[in-house]
């Protein structure tokens, strides 16, 4: 479901994206080319600062957005997620909040106030809130990194970790077409 915020700012999806009948996607939202975004997601761009303005919440090309994703920002902050990025089942992403292009985010993870550079990996159950995760870097399931963690003792994705990671994002992308292709169908 599509619909407008209480400033009157509308979503807008891509022809080519996939949203699924169950999702809810409300106010300043701007979907990419090939995104899937899965049943039960809520993509919410509503609340403003104290000037009375908000960013959008911007979804990257080929990225998905599974099922059961809450994705919302405190105060109008910007809500970015790049291009081929994966936010898997049940995840909260909270803005103000950057996650960048080729990242997988895994099922459970939350994201507060934060910056996850371009092929980093949060796998499942992990908290990742004020800090800025650097390129390449892997958090591993079950992980809570904030101000008080040291990053130099994360590891870096492995080669099978960013083949997972695209695999991941090209199943979803041919998803949005196979979607696409049936949606009159139900």
């Amino acid at each position: 479901m599509l619909r407008k915020n209480p400033s009157g700012d509308f979503p807008v999806v891509h022809e080519t994206a996939f949203v699924d009948p169950t999702a809810i996607l409300c106010g300043k939202v701007e979907v990419g080319e090939n995104v899937f975004i899965g049943p039960y997601a809520v993509i919410r761009a509503d609340e403003v600062n104290a000037d009375g303005t908000m960013e959008p919440i911007i979804i990257g090309a080929n990225s998905n957005i599974q099922d059961g994703v809450v994705i919302h920002s405190k105060d109008g902050a910007a809500v970015t997620i790049g291009a081929n990025t994966s936010v898997a089942h049940r995840s909260i992403v909270h803005g103000p909040c950057r996650i960048g292009n080729n990242v997988f985010i895994g099922f459970n993870s939350v994201l507060f106030n934060c910056v996850v550079h371009d092929t980093a990996v949060v796998r499942h159950n992990s908290v990742v809130d004020g800090v800025e995760i650097p390129a390449g870097f892997y958090v591993t399931s079950m992980t809570r990194v904030s101000k008080d963690t040291d990053l130099a003792k994360l590891p870096q994705t492995d080669k099978a970790t960013r083949d997972f990671s695209e695999s991941v994002m090209l199943t979803n992308v041919s998803l949005a077409t196979a979607y696409r292709r049936i949606r009159n169908d139900f």
